[in-house]
Order: structure tokens, then C-alpha cells, then sequence
């Protein structure tokens, strides 16, 4: 096998264009795992912000609207996580599952009802407008074009690297879920930082959406975010909770999965399509061995 066939410039471009879908995804992950709640529901907050940004900017014309509509569908399903978790303080892993179940069915249920289709959603008038792809010449007889939401990605690692370990409420949101009472006693409310981590985590999973189905895809069809939100969860655990490596480690995940499009010809695609899902196996498993390593070596001093 030529491995200039994998490793060249279009999968690199496949490599950002998927892992900007986890990316969003996993920022949204870690903002609720800084505050001591580790929301597994973001798979159903991507779906659902998939279907709000695919008809609302069918329905407005503007892809903005369309993220928009995404990113409010996100905020209340934050909005929803939080009530439920901090203060009714129902099982955060239960709720997360009841969110993923809930939302591909919803979303499914108003695409067959309302808009009388199934499968996938395209409009009999009008059309869906798509996010804006930024065009950065060419380089090894390839054109570079990348969706806007992929630098957009980039900049937000780099404001919430910024925003976790260099401002009061950064360092606030962390001690919420580490160090309630400490919190408090300095006259912070823990309960109102793991708010803020809730509707965050919707924000950022409400953009996950977004570009899934107008910069990744350009249509919605049912149950799209295909479980990427769990390698999400998977890469914020890998990356330790901080927003570079989780980065870095969405960008694995992004390069396996671009590897295995282009191996399609040499292995069957039903393989292939599980190369990423796999990794995320192994990247777990190394995690694990890792920690108990860890775990033996302090036995050994102690």
C-alpha cells in the first residue's frame, strides 16, 4: 500500500473537518466535567442542534440564524441538564442517557410528522444554506478549503485555555466540582458555577451541531451525530480535562477516521467505518493501564 495515498493533504483537511465535530463537542464535555458533572447527553445536545440549524436556516435563509437556532436548542438542553442534576440532583449519567434517547427521537418524530420525510431532511422549496468555507490557496495540487467553523473551533480552544486557568471564574468553575465547600466558604456558589458549566456544555454542543449538518453535511438525517458525542466524552477523559489536549486528542480520533476513508479500496468500508470507534477503544485501554501503573506506583512508595 502507497502511504502517500494516506498520508498527504486531503487527509489532513478530513482529519480537521472531522475532528472540528468532536472538538465543539468535547469543549462542551469538559466545561461540565470542570464543574463535577460528567454530561454523556451530548450526543442527543448535537442531534437536536443539528435539527434546530438545519431548519432554521432552511427556514430564514441565512446559515447564521441556522447556528443560532442550534446554539438556543444547546442552551436549553444545558439550561434542562443543570435543573436536573444540581438541583433535583437526579443521576447526571441517567439524565445524560434519557438525553440521547430522547433527542433522536424527537427530531425524528418532527421529521415525519411535520415534515412528512424520512431518513433525511430536504425541503420541497428553498434550500438549506450551508456555513461559509474559507479558501487558503492550494498546496500539493489541492485545493485548501476548510469551513469557517474549523478556525472558529481553534480560536475557542484557545479562549477557554485562557478562560479555565487564567480568570477567577475558570478557577471557580473547577473548584465546583472539586472543592464545593472551599468555594463557598469564599462566599461563591458552587451551584450557580455548575449552572454555568451546564449551559456552556449546551453552547458548545449546540455548535457541534451546527456544523455537523451545515458545514460537515449540508442536511439533517436522522440520528447523525452517530455516537460521535461518546468519543467526545472518551477524549476529554484521554485529555485529562484540559481543552489542548483534548484538542490533540480529537484530532487523532479525526485523522483515524480520514485514514479510513482512504482505505476504502484496499479494506471493506464497513471496516473502515469502525477504525475510529476502535481507537477510541485503545486510547481507553492505554488510560486505564496508564492509571493503574500509576496506582501500583504509589502502592510501591507508600
Amino acid at each position: 500500500m502507497d502511504l502517500s495515498s494516506i498520508f498527504n493533504v486531503g487527509t489532513l483537511l478530513n482529519t480537521f473537518n472531522t475532528a472540528t465535530i468532536v472538538i465543539l463537542a468535547g469543549l462542551g464535555c469538559l466545561m461540565s466535567e470542570q464543574a463535577g458533572m460528567m454530561c454523556i447527553g451530548i450526543d442527543g445536545m448535537m442531534t437536536a442542534g443539528a435539527f434546530a440549524a438545519a431548519v432554521g436556516s432552511w427556514y430564514s435563509g441565512s446559515w447564521l440564524v441556522g447556528v443560532l437556532c442550534a446554539v438556543l436548542v444547546g442552551l436549553l438542553f444545558g439550561c434542562f441538564y443543570g435543573v436536573m442534576v444540581v438541583r433535583y440532583h437526579s443521576d447526571e449519567f441517567i439524565i445524560g442517557v434519557a438525553f440521547n434517547i430522547f433527542a433522536v427521537a424527537l427530531t425524528t418524530f418532527i421529521l415525519r410528522t411535520v415534515f412528512l420525510q424520512s431518513g433525511s431532511f430536504h425541503p420541497a422549496t428553498g434550500e438549506i444554506k450551508t456555513l461559509p468555507y474559507l479558501s487558503l490557496g492550494a498546496l500539493g495540487g489541492t485545493n485548501i478549503n476548510i469551513s469557517l467553523m474549523v478556525p472558529v473551533s481553534w480560536v475557542l480552544i484557545a479562549l477557554l485555555q485562557i478562560f479555565l486557568y487564567r480568570t477567577p471564574y475558570g478557577i471557580w468553575l473547577h473548584a465546583s466540582g472539586e472543592h464545593p465547600d472551599s468555594l463557598r466558604s469564599v462566599g461563591r456558589s458552587p451551584e450557580k458555577m455548575k449552572y454555568l458549566g451546564s449551559v456552556l456544555c449546551g453552547l458548545f454542543c449546540g455548535l457541534s451541531g451546527a456544523y455537523l449538518s451545515l458545514g460537515y453535511l449540508s442536511t439533517f438525517t436522522e440520528n447523525m451525530s452517530a455516537e460521535r458525542g461518546y468519543v467526545a466524552v472518551a477524549c476529554v477523559i484521554f485529555g485529562r480535562s484540559n481543552p489542548v489536549l483534548v484538542f490533540l486528542a480529537a484530532l487523532l480520533f479525526g485523522f483515524i477516521d480520514a485514514a479510513g476513508m482512504r482505505m476504502q479500496g484496499l479494506v471493506d468500508p464497513t471496516l473502515t467505518a469502525a477504525f475510529p470507534y476502535v481507537g477510541t477503544i485503545l486510547m481507553m485501554v492505554f488510560l486505564a493501564l496508564r492509571n493503574q501503573r500509576k496506582l501500583k506506583a504509589k502502592a510501591g512508595h507508600s
